[in-house]
């Protein structure tokens, strides 16, 4: 029988709309950069989509759009406050401090993957702002969904954005599964992100359902000036953009990155449901996206391993599970089996 693949929604297909999105977009020439109609329209969609006009800038990677977003609003001897969990600190290669010239990320406490504001307040005030011997706090990042599988709610995002109101400081939000966050949270991304106070954010595709692109939002037009300089000075301007512009608007016309989204959030919520009355099993997270995490006996996790289920193992008693838009309800049901089957005492 097949392995089971739960290791990462980068791990599926790509969804058909965007293929044929591609081949839509490969008929005669264009001006490339940026210069063509797509590109051009996908500013228009997304200032409807997010009911303000903002900037877009398709990107090859979401680890590009993270380093990039925050070196455009940061600089050499400045510091971006996130969580301690948060790609920027734990998976993109100090990528920020790179491409933003010696930016610092500076973890700050906080569960499930959030920054808490408290914390974080803290933190910033006891920063020794204007000190020319410290690292001047400058932005804070956010991970939504996070990368423990939890959502912020339009208030927690809110209420950090009010505290980097009171600071001075850019509020950077990694949406790389923000498309799962929308659909949980039923609200319009417009109340998940400059409403509440979100200056930039990295607008995920890959993940849900896309095959090369990502793309950066930005909703303030200062911040927005320098973002072209910082792609290019990069490498990461797309030289035939229409391509990834086709696929960014073909991933948001008629909802269709909400529908992917629900799909793999329904799948990891069928999970949590059929294995969290097992003894021997907890879910050290809110299961509010795609992801779950999971503490077992390491034997079980062993077992799981030896009847081809597919994941990231943490610990030897935890683990990662994702689901994606397209893992499929035999995939979940026998999953649950599997775990049942497991030797948990």
């Amino acid at each position: 029988m097949a392995d089971l693949e739960f290791r990462s929604d980068n791990c599926g297909r790509a969804a058909p709309e965007l293929i044929q999105a591609l081949v839509s977009a490969n008929e005669g020439s264009v001006l490339g950069y940026g210069g063509d109609a797509l590109t051009k329209q996908l500013q228009t969609r997304f200032s409807q989509l997010f009911e303000h006009p903002v900037q877009v800038f398709p990107i090859p990677t979401g680890t590009g759009a993270n380093a990039l977003a925050l070196a455009a609003v940061g600089s050499p001897f400045g510091a971006v406050y996130c969580s301690p969990e948060a790609h920027i600190n734990t998976s993109e290669c100090n990528a920020t401090s790179f491409f933003g010239s010696g930016l610092k990320v500076t973890p700050v406490h906080g569960v499930d993957g959030k920054v808490d504001p408290l914390a974080l307040d803290a933190a910033v005030s006891n920063a020794g702002k204007g000190q020319a011997h410290k690292n001047q706090p400058e932005a804070i990042n956010l991970v939504q969904a996070t990368d423990m599988g939890a959502v912020y709610s339009v208030s927690e995002v809110a209420a950090i954005g009010q505290i980097a109101r009171a600071h001075g400081l850019t509020v950077h939000m990694d949406g790389a599964r923000f498309a799962n966050a929308v659909a949980t949270l039923g609200c319009t991304p417009a109340e998940l992100t400059w409403k509440a106070g979100v200056d930039i954010l990295s607008f995920g595709v890959t993940k849900n359902g896309g095959l090369l692109t990502d793309a950066i939002v930005v909703f303030n037009p200062e911040v927005a000036k320098k973002m072209g300089f910082h792609l290019r000075r990069a490498g990461m301007i797309w030289s035939k953009m229409r391509f990834a512009s086709a696929q960014v608007m073909a991933y948001v016309q008629d909802d269709l990155w909400l529908r992917l989204a629900r799909q793999s959030n329904a799948a990891a919520l069928t999970v949590a449901q059929g294995i969290a009355h097992l003894q021997g099993v907890k879910l050290i997270a809110p299961v509010q996206a795609n992801e779950l995490f999971v503490e077992m006996n390491p034997k079980a996790v062993d077992y799981l391993i030896a009847q081809g289920v597919l994941f990231y193992r943490r610990a030897p008693n935890m683990f990662r599970l994702v689901c994606r838009w397209d893992t499929t309800t035999e995939e979940t049901t026998r999953l649950i089996a599997l775990i049942e089957q497991s030797p948990r005492g």
